[in-house]
């Protein structure tokens, strides 16, 4: 995970307009600003990169930021943008639309087309940058979505922002290949988001489906921890517990059940190998993640039809 800073407090009013113009197109694209204090104020732009998105925390006074068509021919590869707005406003303008940002609320901007932004007082706002190819959604779904405001209140909006700011606040502390992962499943939300919003529902080829199978490696690879839990998944795959209930929900499981099944596959392997006379029944029981053997011993009689000492004297499933 790569970090980098750039404040202009320490520079003369006078140089703070250049160096800040240069700050942002680094930051982000070419773009034209134009700052609306006779007396700039102070911009820092804090910058942190986990796989293709780059998350940019800024603050800095009144400005218009532009991206004009002598811009967007210079040629950049096509991009997206998406911004939480955490103190001020914004006035967003793309593709025939214009929405004002209140903080708490985020938009996205598509840098292949001409758009503007207007920050009429002191701002904070936090942005996700990464290119149009990582967006698994079709063209014509994102181009009704630019410059629309979405509430983290409530629905998928609120999946996506909660998941956002939460990446934000993590990332210095990822390393690269946690990061990586983080950004695709921030990408899977916001794929998620814009079918929502166009009526339409992921397929199970698709990223959803994807952030589906790393939640269920990361289960499995943990499966033997008996403090494994709905919350503790969410927290270490970067996402909120209501999504994680809600990529079982599509495969018709809950997480409990999708968990006990594999840890109860596990034990009825384990219990017809010659370890079993070593461990006991409890003790394979325990290898698994059961903390108790009567739980234990009730969810293996509700799978399999029989106790896991019955199991292990017919060595065979029940007929």
């Amino acid at each position: 995970m790569s970090a980098s800073s750039l404040s202009t407090a320490l520079l003369s009013a006078s140089d703070r307009a250049e160096s800040w113009h240069d700050a942002v197109s680094h930051a982000f694209v070419p773009m034209a600003v134009s700052l609306l204090e006779e007396v700039p104020s102070p911009g820092e732009i804090v910058g942190h990169r986990l796989g293709p998105v780059r998350i940019s925390r800024v603050q800095a006074g009144p400005q218009v930021v532009t991206r004009n068509r002598r811009l967007i021919a210079d040629g950049d590869s096509p991009s997206l943008i998406v911004s939480l707005q955490e103190r001020g406003t914004a006035i967003k303008e793309q593709d025939g639309r214009e929405a004002l940002v209140r903080p708490g609320e985020f938009s996205i901007t598509d840098t292949s087309r001409v758009f503007r932004k207007t920050l009429e007082d002191d701002f904070v706002f936090t942005s996700f940058h990464f290119p149009r190819t990582e967006l698994d959604v079709p063209e014509k779904d994102l181009r009704e979505l630019t410059a629309t405001v979405f509430s983290g209140a409530e629905g998928s909006a609120a999946l996506l922002g909660t998941y956002l700011s939460r990446m934000a606040r993590e990332a210095p502390g990822l390393d690269e290949a946690v990061g990586r992962r983080a950004a695709a499943t921030a990408l899977d939300l916001l794929a998620l988001l814009v079918d929502d919003r166009r009526g339409r529902a992921r397929t199970r080829g698709s990223r959803t489906a994807a952030s589906l199978e790393r939640v269920k490696d990361h289960i499995l690879r943990h499966l033997r921890d008996p403090d494994l839990s709905p919350s503790g998944i969410a927290e270490a795959n970067f996402m909120s517990v209501r999504l994680l209930h809600k990529l079982f929900q599509q495969e018709g499981v809950t997480v409990g059940g999708w968990i006990r099944t594999q840890r109860l596959e596990r034990c009825s392997r384990d219990l017809l190998r010659p370890l079993a006379g070593e461990l006991g029944v409890a003790g394979i029981a325990r290898r698994w993640g059961f903390a108790n053997s009567s739980h234990f011993s009730r969810a293996f009689r509700d799978a399999y039809g029989m106790t896991p000492r019955d199991w292990q004297i017919s060595g065979r499933p029940a007929e």
